[in-house]
């Protein structure tokens, strides 16, 4: 297990999309704006994002930050509010997104 010291926390975005057809204009604008943009504005450690291989339609993206109230603080920050407003004037409704922050307990490594 990993030290206290060691662990961080992530706030991580999982966005489902109602068309496929929008799937490949929504990769490239969150890969080349909206992921930079939000790395940026959160001050986060690092980010990174996915899609679900069990379902196409829905994307995941992490931000890591060195500990629980800085993941927190985000929730309730101008730069997510700023964020949400461009993310919402390009998509609208066509993407349902949801917000978790996690806290992570302990990572194991193989040697």
């Amino acid at each position: 297990m990993t030290s206290p010291s060691l662990q961080t926390c992530q706030l991580i975005v999982r966005a489902s999309l109602a068309n496929i057809a929008d799937r490949n204009s929504f990769d490239h604008w969150y890969e080349t704006e909206h992921l930079p943009d939000a790395l940026k504005a959160f001050k986060a450690r690092r980010a990174w994002r996915g899609w679900s291989q069990t379902n196409p339609l829905v994307h995941f993206a992490f931000y890591e930050f060195v500990n629980l109230a800085e993941a927190e603080a985000i929730q309730s920050s101008p730069a997510l509010t700023a964020l949400i407003a461009e993310f919402d004037r390009t998509w609208g409704k066509r993407v349902v997104r949801t917000r978790e922050v996690i806290e992570i307990a302990g990572t194991l490594e193989t040697t």
